[in-house]
């Protein structure tokens, strides 16, 4: 994995059941569209999970309509074992601090886009602010829609992972999780979930949405944690 943070700049949850797909790199079989996977394959073959295949674009991958939420009424809340429970809206979280995050993109069904720069409040400036109780080992990520993914409190404290607003320069559109996703680099990216709007912290690690539906508690790509 390649991960650069910089400091001084500014659902992806996984499709349920039956994914709606959008973007024309998931198809094609010609030899030019073979010799550039195994070209790509080869460059970056150092940070390419088993089983995984490169992408040049980003496709769409969801269930179900894309929750419609306009920024000026977006929140997000954090929640559970925390001395003081937050609540900001996008021009008070926008302003904790920003950063980019240089970070390849893993997805669960085994596409990978690699090179991203995700833009947005680092989990780290975030949790200057939250005081987290003793107790507290897991945090649950909610989402517009009901979608809830979940994450040791390790992971979750990890230096590269952010609440991102943009990639490449772009503000991430509703597909793609817009106004507000979280980023986790190193997992899986249906834990990289989409319109996240509260974090909850907890004393043990329950399983989110797709954890309760057959996929690993964690998630590593290295180590093909796909299916619990």
């Amino acid at each position: 994995m390649s991960v650069a943070v910089d400091w001084t700049g500014f659902g992806f949850n996984e499709a349920r059941s039956s994914p709606i797909l959008q973007g024309a790199g998931m198809f094609g079989s010609s030899s030019s569209r073979r010799e550039r996977q195994m070209e790509l394959a080869e460059r970056f073959a150092d940070r390419l999970p088993p089983g995984q295949h490169i992408m040049e674009d980003w496709p769409v991958l969801t269930h179900g309509a894309t929750p419609s939420k306009d920024a000026a009424d977006w929140r997000i809340a954090v929640t559970g074992l925390v001395e003081t429970e937050l609540q900001f809206d996008l021009a008070e979280f926008g302003a904790i601090a920003a950063a980019t995050v240089h970070a390849d993109f893993h997805c669960v069904t085994r596409f990978s886009i690699m090179d991203n720069d995700w833009e947005g409040v680092p989990v780290a400036a975030l949790m200057e602010l939250v005081e987290p109780r003793p107790e507290a080992r897991a945090v649950m990520v909610h989402c517009e829609g009901g979608y809830t993914t979940n994450l040791l409190l390790d992971d979750f404290l990890r230096a590269e992972n952010l609440l991102a607003f943009q990639r490449n320069g772009t503000p991430l559109s509703a597909e793609h999780g817009g106004p507000v996703r979280l980023i986790v680099p190193h997992l899986y990216a249906w834990k990289s979930a989409k319109w996240v709007n509260g974090i909850e912290f907890s004393a043990a690690d329950s399983p989110g949405f797709w954890e309760r539906n057959g996929y690993h508690m964690r998630g590593e790509p290295f180590a093909e944690e796909r299916f619990g």
